[in-house]
């Protein structure tokens, strides 16, 4: 970038945090610009990485304000503002303000963010630059089900229903319109023809302020759970050159029919064996899956989107474009699959990146992963000289990834990786929500986790234990250099290779694990597994548990409680309703009983494994 072009955005004001806010300024320190950023409370004691990385930083109440957000600027000498993704990045007004506000604006105009984030205008917009849309739905006709009933103001699966008979429409209408008020602040609905088993591919598209538009091939973004992406890939295991350029040309066409300029992206779905593809969306900021398509193309998005903001023309034109061999990504969430992917918190104990991918993370020891923001800590990208080389990079990656303090999905993606079919790449949108459903699915750790974490405690100078594991009742203890697990003897030995590492040997068999310790909790790990274990007191206070006791199986706030001490409930009753990250959780009673123990009450918070109450067999037990 030349110092013209630089001065004129530089310092560049961050609007984000976390990974996105750390990848920015990375590329922006090598342009040779200074970076400021914004905090908040959640982040302040957190140890939030995106601080430690930025030039300087303003504390703000939330990453929503507008206002504090351009206080921050002109406090710092800001001189343009970056969104990043999430929060503001599509806020068509926002990106006014900040244009109003005499500062350059990383990203697209905001007319084009105002037209694009309206689902029925822009399928109108599409449809005018002959791009391929999704037929509309005629409700009264029996033959064009199943249908789909979506938000016209919003995205992510957020207002979205699939209806395949008549009989569900007004009760899914409904409940789309609520969904869609309640996140967008806007209920209008609109009704297509839904593609079963649908494929999710997006195009990546550059447009400078000279009227230069290319297309970056496409992403394969079709293993999503709850309309989210768990997992991208570039190029399409299935798109064939042809369908890249006709994808392709339509993307521009749209993009220039709408006077972008910037990076973007337009989604499209297509059948299973893709032949035709309609036009789904637009989204006029920077993917969480942009890194696929940068090692495909060796390009950096972000620096192309500041020397785009800095005004300079694209250094290539779409001749110049193809891509060589393959990346797939896997985002690293806070959660925990084994209680169907409820958010996970606490403390980043060990980190150690795997060599041979790219990581672009937000974390670091240390940092506290609460629940006030969304569980992305981390995105792991592999790249080869073709697609079988590139799964097996990142299935190398994850399992050499050591993540010890909190649980995550790192396991559960590798098994997910590692399926015949998404090997094949026969992926459709519904395929994770398949596997989530097949009974035989196993999300249990290994058996040897616990073993091998009490063991490499066993050695500490005042070793705690022994462990038992949270959430069922198997039980180590260690005696005389002997270890019994659910009261097998086993034979064992374990070395300590440092750095947190050590070899445990259980019946003949030699494995290297990593382990952290905790006032009365253990966390071990191995090959993307990980488990955490808790000592065998009553509980950390020294007080009794009560028998039958509930436990609040995610960290975040009583938002309900719905029965009181000494209440007859039956097997299947809500008892308590909790809410983290956004999501609902209801606790409801195992059994038949009584209810004992009960001290909450709404807007109290609570942690992972507290004590909530007890459902007790019958009165004798209740209070004892």
């Amino acid at each position: 970038m030349h110092a013209s072009a630089g001065n004129a955005i530089s310092p560049l004001l961050i609007a984000n945090r976390g990974e996105i806010a750390v990848r920015i300024a990375r590329t922006a320190h090598a342009l040779g610009l200074r970076t400021v950023g914004v905090f908040t409370a959640a982040d302040a004691g957190a140890g939030a990485l995106h601080l430690e990385r930025l030039d300087a930083a303003v504390r703000i109440d939330s990453y929503l304000s507008a206002e504090q957000l351009l206080d921050a600027a002109e406090r710092t000498g800001a001189r343009a503002v970056h969104p990043g993704y999430g929060f503001l990045s599509e806020n068509a007004e926002f990106a006014r303000q900040v244009l109003g506000a005499g500062l350059t604006w990383v990203g697209p105009p905001p007319d084009a963010i105002a037209l694009m984030g309206d689902k029925g205008a822009a399928k109108v917009a599409a449809e005018q630059a002959g791009v391929p849309i999704v037929p509309a739905a005629d409700p009264e006709d029996p033959a064009a089900f199943p249908l789909v009933v979506k938000a016209l103001a919003g995205g992510g699966g957020k207002g979205m229903r699939v209806v395949r008979g008549a009989g569900e429409l007004t009760e899914a209408t409904q409940a789309a319109r609520r969904e869609a008020r309640a996140a967008f602040g806007d209920d209008r609905v609109m009704i297509e023809r839904w593609i079963e088993r649908p494929r999710h591919i997006e195009v990546q598209v550059l447009a400078d302020r000279h009227g230069n538009l290319v297309h970056l091939g496409e992403r394969e973004c079709s293993l999503q759970r709850r309309h989210q992406k768990v997992i991208e890939e570039a190029p399409s295991p299935v798109v064939t050159p042809d369908l890249r350029a006709r994808m392709g040309a339509a993307a521009v066409s749209l993009a220039q029919a709408c006077g972008y300029q910037g990076a973007g992206t337009v989604e499209f779905i297509t059948p299973a064996v893709p032949s035709e593809f309609f036009f789904l969306e637009m989204n006029t900021r920077l993917q969480v899956e942009h890194p696929v398509t940068e090692l495909v193309y060796g390009l950096d998005l972000v620096e192309l989107q500041l020397r785009i903001a800095a005004g300079e023309p694209l250094p290539f034109g779409q001749g110049a474009l193809a891509p060589r061999g393959h990346a797939v990504e896997a985002r690293l969430y806070a959660e925990d699959p084994a209680a169907g992917f409820l958010p996970a918190t606490g403390t980043v104990r060990r980190l150690r990146l795997p060599a041979g991918a790219r990581v672009d993370a937000g974390i670091r020891e240390g940092s506290e992963v609460g629940t006030a923001f969304d569980p992305l800590l981390a995105k792991v990208i592999a790249h080869g000289a073709d697609r079988a080389q590139a799964l097996a990079r990142l299935d190398r990656a994850l399992a050499e990834l050591e993540l010890l303090g909190l649980t995550t999905n790192a396991a559960f993606t590798r098994a997910l990786l590692n399926r015949e079919d998404v090997r094949a790449g026969a992926l459709d949108t519904g395929l994770l929500e398949r596997v989530l459903a097949d009974p035989a699915l196993d999300l249990d750790p290994p058996a040897d986790l616990l073993a091998a974490g009490a063991l490499a405690a066993a050695g500490t100078a005042d070793p705690p234990g022994p462990w038992r594991r949270r959430f069922d009742q198997g039980d180590v203890r260690i005696d005389d250099g002997r270890i019994t697990i659910d009261a097998t003897e086993q034979a064992a030995e374990v070395r300590t290779l440092g750095d947190g590492r050590h070899a445990v040997e259980l019946n003949g068999i030699a494995r290297r694990y990593a382990v952290a310790l905790g006032e009365d909790e253990l966390w071990v790990g191995r090959d993307g597994h990980h488990l955490h274990a808790r000592t065998l007191r009553p509980d950390r206070s020294g007080a009794a548990v009560a028998a039958g006791s509930l436990e609040a199986p995610m960290p975040g706030t009583v938002l309900q409680v719905r029965v009181e001490n000494g209440d007859p409930v039956s097997q299947g009753d809500v008892l308590v309703v909790l809410e983290s990250m956004k999501m609902e959780l209801s606790i409801a009673a195992p059994h038949d009983g009584i209810v004992d123990g009960l001290a909450l009450t709404p807007g109290d918070r609570v942690e992972l494994g507290q004590a909530l109450l007890a459902v007790c067999v019958d009165d004798e037990e209740a209070g004892g």
